[in-house]
């Protein structure tokens, strides 16, 4: 599986003290909001601030929220199109 959905369901488990969800579980194609993971509006508040600190990448509009957290596979794309050239941030190494 790719390395960067994997990097990605490990850090929003952990960002988000999701302690009860098996990442294996976590299946990238799932909706992020309401259904699947179930992601709140806070939640996805505090993966704005993830991605800005880990990638580089700032979400300032609602349309761009909607594209970036329609599901894991979505926000992998999301970040490999709009993260900086060079960007290394707090992003784990080999992604």
């Amino acid at each position: 599986m790719d390395a960067l959905i994997n990097e990605l369901k490990l850090k929003i488990i952990d960002f988000l003290h999701l302690d009860d969800v098996d990442p294996s579980e976590f299946k990238p194609e799932e909706p992020l909001i309401t259904e699947g993971l179930g992601l709140d509006s806070i939640d996805l508040l505090e993966l704005v601030v993830l991605l800005e600190k880990d990638y580089g990448i700032k979400i300032t509009t609602r349309e761009d929220a909607q594209k970036a957290f329609q599901s894991l596979v979505t926000l992998a794309a999301y970040i490999r199109e709009h993260q900086p050239i060079g960007y290394e941030g707090r992003q784990a190494s080999g992604s």
